[in-house]
């Protein structure tokens, strides 16, 4: 194989490769689109209950006992998204580095 063949055999190589990273890529945020959006409405559902329940109750008490059960929930539920979206960000770079892969060099053991 001359260097021209060679270096035209590289372009192509890498082209697909992106075109494999950018397929990835746009199929990964969509996901993680998705999964924040789920959450967003559930939040705000939940939100709208919590509302709900503090419109009905009847001593300072509920009220604080309410609050302080939705504060809990929106915390853990914020805690537990934040993780998963995380990993799923994670996820994505090691899938969309993957076509890649071949083009480094791996370090002699």
């Amino acid at each position: 194989m001359t260097t021209v063949d060679e270096m035209q055999k590289l372009a192509k190589d890498n082209a697909e490769n992106a075109t494999k990273a950018f397929g990835t890529l746009s199929k990964g945020l969509q996901a993680i689109a998705v999964e924040i959006t789920d959450f967003s409405k559930k939040s705000f559902e939940d939100s709208a209950s919590t509302l709900e329940q503090l419109a009905g109750a009847k001593t300072l008490d509920k009220v604080v006992e309410i609050q302080a059960d939705y504060a809990k929930k929106a915390y853990e539920a914020l805690v537990a998204q934040t993780t998963k979206v995380g990993e799923l960000y994670v996820d994505l770079a090691k899938e969309v580095a993957k076509p890649f892969e071949a083009l480094i060099p791996k370090a002699p053991k």
